[in-house]
């Protein structure tokens, strides 16, 4: 055997070796990184108050929304551009006032009010106190707009090799009222992912504008 057939020999092989992890890469779709790039970011503490938005074309990341400082910022890229498949972040975030400090200061006006009512009152604001408590997270990340956006992106991706396969979906919060753009597969996943949206924590109501039919 000549030396040009053994290197020819040896190239094939090679790429037969490296045919799995080159289409591993190629399965990993920009609906996918959509999902996965949300669902890192529903346990950081640092991004409570945050609302962003994450959109991927060709493995592009680009972040638009608000987050409440430079801190979450730094965190929200870094958190993006770990992901495998992500060829390059492109940073579009402001930094803006957070929600989860509204969210405490209404908490304590409640429950000051709730003391000079009386104790019938008093026992109304417990029970409110409680499901303010119940509404954060362990990690301290409150229940706001985008702490929902996020997890209702986590959710999905764990059905991402079944019934939602492809998806291709943009949330959006708003107050607490979900709303569902882009397209899905079938029926079956319009109707699951409606589903999964509507019974997040935190999920006031829910308008469908799902499309079925091919991806975006």
């Amino acid at each position: 055997m000549s030396n040009l057939s053994r290197l020819m020999g040896a190239f094939v092989l090679a790429l037969l070796i490296a045919a799995p992890a080159l289409a591993q890469v190629n399965a990993i779709k920009d609906g996918w990184l959509v999902m996965k790039v949300h669902s890192e970011m529903v346990d950081e503490d640092v991004l409570s108050g945050s609302d962003i938005d994450v959109d991927v074309k060709n493995g592009v990341v680009t972040l638009q929304g608000t987050v409440p400082s430079e801190a979450a910022r730094a965190r929200a890229i870094a958190v993006a551009k770990a992901n495998d498949g992500v060829k390059n972040v492109v940073d579009q975030l402001k930094i803006g006032p957070g929600t989860g400090s509204n969210m405490a200061a209404k908490a304590e006006r409640a429950e000051n009010k709730a003391e000079r009512a009386g104790d019938k009152a008093a026992a109304a604001g417990d029970r409110a106190a409680d499901k303010t408590v119940s509404a954060t997270k362990k990690t301290g990340r409150a229940v706001d707009d985008g702490w929902i956006k996020s997890k209702i992106y986590a959710q999905y991706m764990a059905d991402w090799n079944t019934v939602l396969d492809d998806s291709d979906i943009d949330v959006d919060v708003d107050n607490n009222v979900v709303t569902l753009n882009g397209t899905v597969k079938s029926a079956e996943a319009k109707a699951k992912a409606v589903a999964t949206a509507k019974a997040t924590e935190g999920v006031k109501s829910v308008r469908d504008n799902l499309k079925v039919g091919g991806t975006r």
